[in-house]
């Protein structure tokens, strides 16, 4: 190691009385053993049983965070930090803070940017419930890498974490609740950052956890899809619309149906389903990206090349093209009906396809028709980008209670 940093361990408290003592103790060895000063800031949340004195009577410096929530209070110890390396961790015992040099080591050494302290070799039954240990922290892991660009960790949801003072404020993060950790990640990833994982434990929990698996786990989700869209829509949908049409196809190709071992299927509704449902998925995922505060990355990918205008435009032509078409289809069954005694054997897959298409294009039309009003109103077309999905998460985030 060259120049070594400063070091702020921000622990996030909300009625942590019975370990934070414990816990600044031992980050207190950990900066001894790294061999680097530093401070500790521990962050209450709304204690009420003494935790805030209890941490002040210790050495730590306490700052009051009236937002209630887990992203909150670290958001407060990021923006009050006075080292070039912020580590975060919980105020509970379950991270070892003796072994913070090991985290800040590739920080320390220019290898990496954002180091995470993966729980995988101590978590177990005794430290982690078996539903978040088996279901929740490895699928958010998963959605997380996939929402991200190159980013290869396996705890995305670890909260012993370190990173450079200057990066984590130019992330400008947003959630405050327990999604504030997948928020860091996909932002991180984005950013450029370099990104390491590191296996430094997990222990018991001293006292009642905070976490709310459903409410957590939903709003993870959510900032998941504002962030990435293209991962629950976009491509969802544009794959729906693509299946809907091929399987409209086959039904013109084969309007008979197709023999599924004793049973004879016939996709004659299920495609135009897919149609209507694709183009709605495809349609919101775009609009998000559009707006997204990762638009940088969607303007490559192809989402946001275009202007307010030309989308709403371009969403007026293509729903009144569909819409005609569909129309047409129908006028042309009518007249066969009406001058017909039978109908064509393809009538009916005709049919199904034709609906389709006037639902979609009446969905895409207006759509573009009301997208080109509202953006006039309020002056997208003429300011550029809005970030429509930070609005939405600041909005759930402050009508939603979060614990720490």
């Amino acid at each position: 190691m060259t120049s070594l940093p400063s070091v702020t361990v921000v622990l996030p408290c909300l009625d942590e009385a019975d370990s934070v003592v414990a816990c600044i103790e031992e980050a207190r060895l950990g900066l001894e053993r790294a061999g680097v000063g530093g401070e500790i800031v521990v962050v209450d949340n709304g204690s009420v049983d003494g935790s805030a004195r209890l941490a002040r009577d210790a050495g730590a410096r306490v700052v009051r965070e009236p937002t209630a929530g887990y992203g909150a209070a670290l958001r407060r110890g990021i923006a009050e930090a006075q080292g070039s390396i912020v580590v975060m961790a919980d105020a509970d015992l379950t991270y070892d803070l003796s072994r913070l040099g090991e985290l800040i080591e590739p920080i320390v050494e220019d290898r990496a940017e954002l180091v995470l302290g993966s729980r995988s070799d101590g978590a177990s039954r005794h430290t982690m419930p078996f539903l978040h240990r088996f279901v929740g922290t490895p699928i958010l892991s998963l959605l997380v890498r996939r929402a991200s660009r190159g980013l290869d960790v396996r705890d995305s949801q670890s909260g012993y974490r370190a990173i450079a003072t200057d990066r984590a404020r130019r992330l400008d993060l947003k959630a405050t609740g327990m999604e504030f950790a997948s928020e860091m990640l996909i932002r991180a990833s984005f950013d450029g950052m370099r990104i390491e994982e590191r296996n430094l434990g997990y222990r018991p929990r001293t006292g009642e956890s905070k976490l709310h698996t459903l409410s957590d786990g939903l709003r993870h989700l959510q900032l998941i899809l504002l962030l990435a869209p293209q991962l629950f829509l976009f491509w969802p949908g544009l794959a729906m619309l693509s299946a809907g049409f091929m399987l409209s196809i086959l039904s013109l190709l084969n309007p008979t149906g197709f023999d599924l071992g004793p049973l004879r299927w016939q996709p004659i509704f299920f495609g135009p389903i897919l149609i209507v449902l694709g183009t709605m998925a495809a349609l919101s995922g775009a609009v998000i990206a559009h707006h997204s505060p990762l638009a940088r990355l969607y303007r490559i990918r192809g989402f946001g090349f275009v202007s307010e205008r030309r989308f709403a435009i371009g969403s007026i032509a293509t729903g009144s093209a569909m819409l005609a078409t569909g129309l047409g289809i129908n006028l042309v069954l009518f007249v066969i009906w009406i001058t017909n005694e039978t109908s064509p054997i393809r009538a009916l897959a005709l049919a199904g396809l034709a609906q389709a298409l006037v639902i979609t294009g009446a969905i895409l039309a207006a759509f573009g028709l009301i997208y080109r009003v509202v953006v006039r109103q309020t002056g997208y077309l003429d300011a550029g980008e809005v970030d429509i999905s930070r609005f939405v998460l600041d909005t759930a985030s402050s009508s939603a209670p979060h614990d720490l």
